[in-house]
């Protein structure tokens, strides 16, 4: 399994309502990040702050200049879904993620264990 190459895929294809945060996480957002705040309604995360509807992408990914990469403007303030992610390597193939290798597809099992060890300060491991 290769490093996080910052390609965006997993950003960019959960938008929409594609992710959730904790009661926990969006009262924090409103005491402490009045800006990421403003992106929730309803407890629906990433809507316009102006009319409330759900954004197609995350208002926080940031492509960076001149380059195929991208970057999270609220990394360490950003949601568990996103803290966690990836977590299954069957999540890793749907969403095209470019760290998988063929050698990761040819043994799921194996790389499901170096993914959470790669993850392992991230969230907590998948037990199977």
């Amino acid at each position: 399994m290769r490093a996080c190459n910052q390609c965006g895929k997993c950003c960019l294809k959960y938008g929409n309502g594609g992710l959730s945060a904790s009661a926990e996480e969006i009262e924090f957002w409103d005491a402490f990040r009045p800006p990421i705040y403003a992106y929730t309604n309803n407890g629906n995360i990433w809507t316009d702050p102006a009319t409330g509807v759900l954004l197609e992408r995350c208002p926080w990914l940031e492509k960076l200049p001149n380059e195929e990469k991208y970057t999270c403007a609220i990394y360490h303030d950003r949601p568990e879904d996103c803290r966690h992610y990836p977590t299954r390597i069957d999540e890793m193939v749907r969403d095209e993620c470019e760290m998988l290798e063929v050698k990761d597809l040819t043994n799921p099992e194996k790389a499901q264990k170096t993914l959470d060890l790669m993850m392992i300060d991230s969230r907590p491991s998948v037990q199977g």
